[in-house]
């Protein structure tokens, strides 16, 4: 299925539609406009992004309504896709939630990123990264050159979503005892690496986004991404983007459990939909950043 159809799908069948066709129950008592709660017998499946995205707070399942499909009926990719064709037209059984958006411009999260100060050695971010997830320095120190590694409040660290312009539209949260995202950024893609490369390595976080790079010495060549642990429409456009450079390779560098295999599977089918090179590169830990922590130890 060609990546514009697929695109199609993805804006046309709500996450929604596949609970109610499967049975699930929407729990109207605890659902908020941000958050719709459908339920099926133990199983509970939390719907975002306005019926766009999901996940089982249960386990780390999440994604895309592809993914909610594959999740669901235990397919691959194409099985899954097909799936979401057949529910085009569905009409849920209540009128969509539509969420409540408050204005932020573009400007303001690029200003709340200015204010922040590089780490530097000693600083709470560099700690974390360095004593914590045991990043190199070198890693650290191109981080902070390439303008996507902030100081963030109580010891945690900021890393940037950037689009292809290299604008600032949010930034991950990592600290000792702190992982989020930037309230009303936007997620887009963690990069760090060349703009031009030739290899183009995803990750589902920036600090295994780092993690690899320093497992690979900053591959001559290689950009490492990450999604911020998400997969937005945003992401999945910047993604297609990138894949359609001639002569380029796309590793599926997620996680290596469950669900990193199912966004291994949907790198895939973007590759293919792009004609690039694809390459799964599966950690032989649950993420990149257990395994330089192994090798460090």
């Amino acid at each position: 299925m060609k990546r514009e159809k697929l695109e199609a799908l993805r804006a046309r069948v709500s996450c929604e539609a596949l609970l109610e066709q499967a049975g699930y129950e929407l729990d109207l008592r605890e659902s908020t406009r941000r958050a719709v709660k459908y339920r099926h017998g133990g199983s509970i499946i939390i719907v975002t992004h306005d019926g766009r995205g999901w996940f089982d707070p249960l386990s780390d399942e999440k994604g895309d309504v592809f993914g909610l499909a594959m999740f669901l009926e235990k397919t691959a990719f194409p099985a899954a896709a097909a799936a979401v064709a057949a529910l085009v037209g569905f009409q849920l059984s209540r009128p969509k939630w539509r969420p409540a958006r408050s204005a932020v411009s573009d400007e303001a999260i690029a200003d709340r990123w200015r204010c922040r100060r590089s780490p530097s050695p000693g600083s709470g971010a560099w700690r974390y990264l360095s004593w914590q997830r045991l990043i190199p320095p070198a890693i650290i120190r191109q981080a902070i050159r390439e303008n996507v590694l902030q100081e963030g409040p109580f010891g945690s660290m900021w890393a940037a979503h950037v689009d292809s312009h290299g604008r600032v539209v949010g930034w991950e949260e990592r600290g000792p005892e702190w992982r989020g995202f930037s309230t009303r950024g936007s997620k887009l893609l963690f990069r760090l690496g060349p703009s031009d490369a030739n290899r183009i390595c995803v990750t589902e976080a920036a600090i295994d986004a780092m993690s690899l790079a320093a497992l690979e010495c900053s591959r001559e060549g290689t950009l490492y991404l990450s999604t911020g642990g998400g997969w937005s429409p945003a992401t999945d456009a910047a993604l297609c983007e990138l894949a359609l450079r001639p002569g380029l390779t796309l590793v599926a560098a997620t996680d290596g459990n469950s669900q990193g295999d199912i966004y291994a599977a949907r790198l895939r089918a973007l590759a293919e939909a792009s004609g690039c090179d694809w390459q799964r590169l599966r950690p032989p830990a649950d993420d990149w950043n257990e395994v330089l922590k192994n090798r460090e130890r």
